[in-house]
């Protein structure tokens, strides 16, 4: 009885904070991430008309899905190797019916590698669709990787191969690549309480296999563009405008903005190396962290800045009396929709072809809570990476004739990755808007599916040396457990292909299922992602039968299960939506670039200047049909505006205040339109103090939080510095600030220690020794004048006040 009370206080003594500290440790040591759980979705109004950041509460039943830091869903359950987390090919002695998976660097050389020079131009669409297939990928999905080697020192090479976050790619030591015979591969960060850690965390293994998280948000929302998280947003606002995003103060385009830089400095990016050390380029800072990946990427990124900027001022010049927050919100709901409408309309039935796109995407028929959005782990891990296929290995830049441009040649792909300082410094967007709409898409072929500049030449940022990007795509599918290739096709009631003349139905080139078949013996053994890119073209269409079904039916849960979705009622009035459908892509480009030009639609190839209309030609969106009464609220007139917050209209009678992030309201917040004057006066907007919070504080225990107006700053004491998440404190690694005064303080002194010392003892000596030289000098001196001077008839006479010196006759001259 005694032991069960103890037990009981110190159970009652923990507190909330230290439970969640105690979490966040537990985190870091096993190299998981923890999962979302969003909070009651509290304020109807407010979240029915704008999107949160994290995109929770998007669905009020669910408001996890679709939201950023959640799991990525499977649409069929994992296969580890040990059932809870080892990946495919984790066991060298693990049969695969009775074959072992082949190393995926050999896949990579016998069946996907192509010449730079061995590569068939598309004749239908432009460079750009690539770019913007990349682009809108990252609006969907980014699974963050594991931070094993800032914690363990680990590089992943194969020294490393028993580290659980660590899966090396082997490679022979012939191999161009090889540095240790391994690849670094750091395996997917895994979601807190799943795989080898459900233990860890009070939870059955064997029924939590690994999962993996997508770090943003699921919805086609322009979160390139604003972020997927709070912090993210606002490094990105600029608070002292009217709605507008952040720009570079550093440098323009032609008078047009970019991108601000990142706030860490120096960043990673690489810099010119004919430039002087001083004069650095550093990363864009972006609404996506892999915005810096490559030029042309950079340059689309740039494009959707200047439209938000673009959309924001004249809104407000329509809307007088709009707040920040309205203007700011309004446009992002905007540019959201146009990345919606371009990607549905103009993009993914291209892709798919118009059958596939019927049948698996189909006709909007309005918003649907039981279909979860997020993006499954199959879509961004295999199905949606087709385009790395389409790739050319040259980044074109072209002058105002399309022609090559005389100062900013064309450049291989490992010339542009992590380069922002060729923008910057080479001429800006336009050459390489040009380029991606004056030049072709790689066609993506069976015999020809990835050039060198991607399989030998690959550059990441975490890595020294040259990487091998289909093989990281092999490895990350065996890393997330994803099921073979004819297991998808079961999933897609397509025809499981069991033996070689069964794979010719859908893979006619039979020189690769030869190859494939020799590598893998057996077809159910084919990696998912390579089996998919293998597939003949559906007619019409840029992918075959199994990713046409993955990515329709992914696309169509996007839309369905979005209540944003710009078709959705009471998104956006008829009118709204109407406008919204006259923009596109090269509507963009006209009004953000120096362009006059452009193709009527930007993804279909188009030779200048006869596939080129002028700028004036093409249909554009009227603002006009987003300007509002400011008498809105009936009789009552317009509210009044609040410090630090604004107010949203709920309907014309109704309306909520609200205060912006580091501000609480005090005070009502929903007000309603009675008579001819609002039922209450304005709230107060205050400012949080977030560092009184104990239960979940905003900064690690490691540093001191100091508050500040509408934030806080988390404080290290020295030598320590904040690390990346900005709230913990680690070891700079260098001298505390303190140590470095002491020594300069012994230094200085000893100096003077040294300067005294040479004062009292060398000028003492000096000064001993010059008195003996000053007096010998005015002997010799007075020597001499007596050579001058006749002192017969003188007296012998003395010297006051020096020794008794006796002048002679100067003999020399007694004849004077």
């Amino acid at each position: 009885m005694m032991q069960s009370a103890n037990n009981n206080t110190d159970k009652a003594s923990i507190q909330p904070h230290e439970i969640s500290h105690f979490l966040d440790v537990l985190a870091n040591m096993t190299d998981c991430v923890a999962q979302y759980n969003p909070p009651p979705c509290e304020n109807p109004c407010q979240d029915l008309r704008y999107r949160s950041i994290t995109g929770a509460c998007n669905n009020r039943n669910q408001p996890s899905w679709g939201a950023s830091n959640a799991v990525l869903p499977r649409w069929l359950p994992s296969q580890y190797e040990d059932g809870i987390g080892e990946p495919k090919g984790w066991n060298k002695y693990f049969l695969y019916n009775n074959f072992s998976l082949p190393p995926v660097r050999e896949v990579t050389k016998r069946i996907i590698y192509a010449s730079n020079k061995a590569f068939q131009e598309d004749s239908l669409y432009s460079h750009i669709i690539i770019e913007w297939g990349q682009y809108i990928a990252h609006d969907m999905a980014f699974t963050p990787q594991s931070k094993v080697k800032s914690m363990w020192g680990s590089d992943c090479q194969c020294t490393s191969e028993d580290q659980k976050s660590c899966f090396p790619i082997k490679i022979s030591t012939n191999d161009s690549l090889s540095t240790s015979g391994c690849i670094p591969f750091f395996r997917s960060v895994a979601a807190c309480g799943t795989g080898d850690q459900s233990a860890i965390f009070g939870l059955p293994s064997i029924t939590r296999p690994r999962e993996q998280i997508n770090a943003l948000t699921s919805f086609i929302d322009a979160s390139t563009v604003y972020g997927s998280t709070v912090g993210v947003e606002k490094k990105l606002r600029n608070h002292d405008s009217e709605g507008l995003l952040r720009v570079n103060l550093l440098h323009s385009d032609h008078g047009r903005e970019y991108m601000p830089f990142v706030a860490d400095n120096p960043s990673p990016c690489i810099q010119d190396p004919n430039a002087a050390h001083d004069d650095r380029i550093e990363c864009f800072l972006a609404g996506e962290t892999r915005s810096n990946e490559v030029v042309t990427l950079t340059a689309m990124h740039t494009l959707w800045l200047r439209e938000h900027n673009r959309v924001a001022i004249a809104l407000k010049k329509l809307n007088p009396h709009w707040s920040s927050e309205t203007t700011y919100q309004e446009t992002r709901k905007i540019v959201g929709a146009l990345h919606q409408v371009i990607t549905i309309r103009d993009y993914i039935p291209k892709i798919l072809g118009p059958s596939a796109f019927q049948n698996y995407v189909g006709i909007y028929q309005g918003y649907d809570e039981n279909v979860n959005p997020s993006i499954s782990n199959i879509f961004s891990t295999a199905a949606f990476r087709f385009g790395h296929a389409t790739i050319p290995p040259v980044v074109h830049r072209l002058d105002s004739e399309y022609r090559e441009h005389p100062r900013y040649p064309s450049l291989l792909m490992n010339e542009v990755f992590f380069r922002p300082w060729r923008i910057i410094k080479e001429g800006g967007l336009d050459p390489l808007i040009r380029g991606m709409l004056g030049k072709p898409a790689k066609l993506q072929t069976q015999q020809e599916l990835m050039n060198e500049e991607l399989t030998q030449k690959l550059l990441v940022l975490s890595n020294n040396g040259s990487m091998d990007l289909a093989s990281l795509n092999l490895q990350r599918g065996r890393d997330h457990g994803l099921p073979g290739y004819n297991d998808w096709r079961e999933f897609c009631e397509l025809p499981r292909l069991n033996s070689t003349l069964d794979m010719k139905i859908d893979i006619s080139e039979e020189n690769i299922t030869k190859k494939i078949i020799e590598l893998y013996g057996h077809p159910d053994n084919i990696d998912v992602w390579l089996g998919g890119l293998v597939e003949d073209f559906l007619p019409g269409g840029r992918t075959g039968p199994l990713f046409a079904c993955l990515i329709g039916m992914q696309i169509r849960a996007l839309r369905d299960g979005d209540w944003f979705w710009y078709e959705n009622t009471n998104v956006f009035t008829e009118n709204q939506k109407l406008e919204l459908e006259k923009h596109s892509l090269s509507r963009v480009i006209c009004d953000n670039s120096g362009l006059t030009h452009a193709p009527p639609d930007s993804f279909l190839m188009a030779s200048y200047p006869e596939g080129f209309i002028s700028c004036d030609t093409i249909p554009s969106m009227n603002l006009e049909v987003w300007k509002e009464n400011p008498e809105q609220g009936a009789s009552c007139g317009l509210p009044k505006k609040i410090e630090n917050g604004g107010f949203l209209y709920c309907s014309e009678m109704v309306l909520i205040y609200f205060c912006n992030s580091g501000y609480y309201l005090e005070g009502h917040e929903k007000f309603a339109c009675l008579g001819n004057q609002w039922n209450a006066q304005p709230p107060l907007c205050k400012d949080i103090d977030e560092c009184s919070d104990q239960v979940t504080p905003a900064c690690h225990i490691s540093a001191t939080c100091k508050n500040t107006a509408g934030s806080y700053q988390c404080l290290c004491t020295d030598p320590y510095e904040l690390a990346e998440d900005k709230r913990t404190c680690v070891d700079s690694g260098k001298l505390p600030r303190a140590s470095i005064a002491s020594i300069i303080l012994v230094a200085l002194l000893f100096l003077s220690w040294a300067v005294i010392c040479w004062i009292l003892v060398c000028r003492g000596r000096l000064f001993s020794y010059k008195t003996s030289v000053d007096f010998h000098c005015e002997e010799e001196n007075l020597k001499k004048m007596a050579l001058k001077i006749d002192c017969s008839k003188c007296h012998q006479m003395s010297l006051p006040s020096s020794p008794s010196i006796i002048l002679q006759p100067n003999k020399a001259n007694s004849s004077v």
